[in-house]
């Protein structure tokens, strides 16, 4: 199999995955188990970069209130809650990074995660009906989605949409709101992880390292780009008039085929 047609799967893979509530790391591992290719961390990594730098422009008017109406109380405190639950994630996160915490390399733990991720959305949706929800952000909820994505960055598997997002529908907000809460706290905070992931590499490469072939990393982002943008306008329509039951079925499933068919 030729090695762009390889890297166009694996675009794929990563740009419907990065932001869905499915699990990228999941999906990444299987697609690279089928394949039979292992790709280095600064692929994955800039990889991811391209998927979420790709879905700003599906959020025009939060970005113009940002850009040109920050001063505005409203817009101001969305931003407060957006910063307080960046920088929660990322000061932990850079300790964490310090004291040389190291991700789990086998499948076994993503399946789990995977699995029990799953099961939170089914459990969550089942709570919610009948239950009346609220579009305002809440100093709880920024809180919460921090605590959202340190659970995702300590545990591959869970998904770091989909952690924030549970936890943002178990505290009564509603699912369009929920969604784009977690995916404009995610934007700074993976391209910030992402930013100083790649510095590192590039500053202290690992003696041995086979050479990243930069072309074919360009061409995979810009695939995980394209199909993000396509990915996450889908989602923003589909959770106005669906539930995430589809996501935590899907979530199951994967994990249990990850359990039986990958070592």
């Amino acid at each position: 199999m030729p090695d762009w047609f390889i890297n166009l799967i694996l675009g794929i893979v990563e740009g419907i995955t990065e932001f869905i509530p499915i699990s990228s790391t999941g999906h990444l591992l299987v697609a690279e188990h089928l394949l039979n290719v292992e790709k280095s961390d600064l692929f994955n990594i800039v990889i991811q970069c391209g998927a979420v730098i790709a879905v700003l422009p599906l959020f025009p008017e939060r970005i113009y209130k940002f850009i040109f109406e920050w001063r505005e109380p409203e817009t101001l405190d969305y931003l407060k809650k957006i910063f307080v639950a960046f920088f929660i994630t990322g000061a932990v996160g850079f300790v964490l990074d310090k004291k040389g915490f190291k991700l789990p390399e086998s499948s076994t733990p993503i399946a789990i995660a995977m699995l029990l991720g799953g099961l939170a959305f089914l459990a969550v949706e089942f709570f919610l009906r009948g239950k009346k929800t609220s579009s305002e952000i809440t100093w709880t909820i920024a809180i919460a989605v921090a605590i959202g994505q340190l659970i995702a960055g300590t545990c591959p598997g869970t998904s770091r949409s989909g952690a924030t997002i549970v936890f943002c529908l178990l505290l009564g907000l509603s699912r369009p709101a929920a969604t784009e809460f977690s995916f404009l706290v995610g934007i700074p905070t993976m391209l910030a992880a992402g930013g100083w992931k790649i510095f590192k590499t590039l500053h202290h490469p690992v003696i041995g390292a086979p050479k990243e072939d930069w072309r074919m990393l360009l061409f995979t982002t810009v695939v995980a780009a394209v199909v993000s943008f396509i990915a996450v306008k889908w989602l923003l329509r589909y959770v106005q008039t669906h539930t995430f039951n589809a996501f935590g079925f899907y979530r199951i499933a994967l994990a249990i085929g990850i359990l039986l068919l990958i070592k």
